[in-house]
């Protein structure tokens, strides 16, 4: 027995285990928790049902007139791939056998299921299989195998062996489906659980590096560049960066920005941000020093500063 996964659990095993995952909108919160006052859990197994049709997630995820949604935990269509569509106490299993329901929990032989006499839905993870069921209507090999990564998710993530999965046909009388060999099946799932999952790391967006203006170069640009010729530059990107910092403050107007040259109208401005600093006389002189400078940069987001 162990306390049902939460959604982002849920999500995590089945990534690990290598599956591409679909999300229905609201599947997180979609449960008959709240309507049956019964709450989901704890939970001792899988479930793997066919849904003796095709074309019918929605029918899985809002249910019936006679039989609520959500009606599994996830459906698997053909070509669709696997849709989480409920999280919570999920209409698919039903009046069970209670024989086999212990024989799961404790991972024992599957009895025969001869009775109905416990409710499946407050212990079982389940699945739907989009298929009809009939012998006639095959499931494609892609199909299956995210059916056996499905089922080895939860087991691996709970603890379980193959032995606590069940097909609905081995825990309620007159059930068929799904409709295949469920020995071939745990087989299977055995095979994947002795496997290392893949792991998978959520992609980041890597953080770009700030620009950074070497305090050297632009103090030689602050005292070269306003008595130089129209046009002169010393230090094209550094002067930049830091009249766009002096801008973005309201130091200096936009027009005597982004021409490369630290001019008169830029050092006046760099003095109006020593002074605003507390800097007098000649520490206010707008030549830029180590500390006003980092400050400048760090206040507005645009740079470091080099030394």
């Amino acid at each position: 027995m162990a306390t049902p996964l939460t959604a982002a659990e849920t999500l995590a095993a089945l990534k690990a285990e290598g599956l591409a995952v679909h999300e229905h909108a609201g599947w997180k919160t979609h449960s008959r928790d709240a309507a049956t006052g019964k709450k989901f859990g704890p939970v001792i197994g899988v479930l793997i049902h066919h849904t003796a049709g095709h074309d019918d997630r929605e029918l899985c995820f809002k249910g019936r007139s006679d039989l609520p949604g959500p009606l599994c935990h996830a459906w698997l269509g053909k070509t669709d791939g696997l849709w989480l569509i409920g999280h919570g106490r999920a209409n698919h299993a039903g009046s069970v056998d209670l024989d086999v329901l212990n024989a799961l929990r404790e991972e024992t032989t599957l009895p025969k299921d001869n009775q109905a006499n416990a409710d499946g839905n407050d212990v079982l993870y389940g699945l739907e299989i989009e298929n009809r069921g009939n012998g006639k209507d095959p499931y494609p090999d892609a199909q299956y195998r995210k059916a056996v990564l499905w089922a080895a998710a939860l087991c691996r993530a709970h603890g379980w062996s193959e032995k606590s999965i069940a097909g609905h046909k081995e825990v309620q009388p007159g059930k068929v489906d799904p409709s295949f060999d469920m020995d071939d099946f745990r087989s299977d799932v055995k095979k994947q659980l002795a496997d290392t999952p893949i792991k998978t790391t959520p992609a980041t967006t890597p953080v770009p590096s700030k620009p950074k203006v070497d305090l050297s170069r632009l103090i030689t640009a602050a005292k070269t560049d306003p008595g130089a010729r129209q046009g002169h530059v010393s230090y094209m990107a550094g002067t930049n960066l830091t009249e766009a910092a002096l801008v973005k403050l309201g130091y200096l107007a936009k027009t005597y920005a982004g021409d490369g040259s630290f001019g008169s109208k830029t050092v006046a401005a760099y003095a109006k941000w020593q002074r605003h600093l507390g800097y007098t006389g000649d520490d206010a002189n707008g030549i830029p020093g180590n500390i006003s400078l980092s400050q400048l940069g760090k206040q507005t987001g645009l740079f470091t500063v080099t030394a």
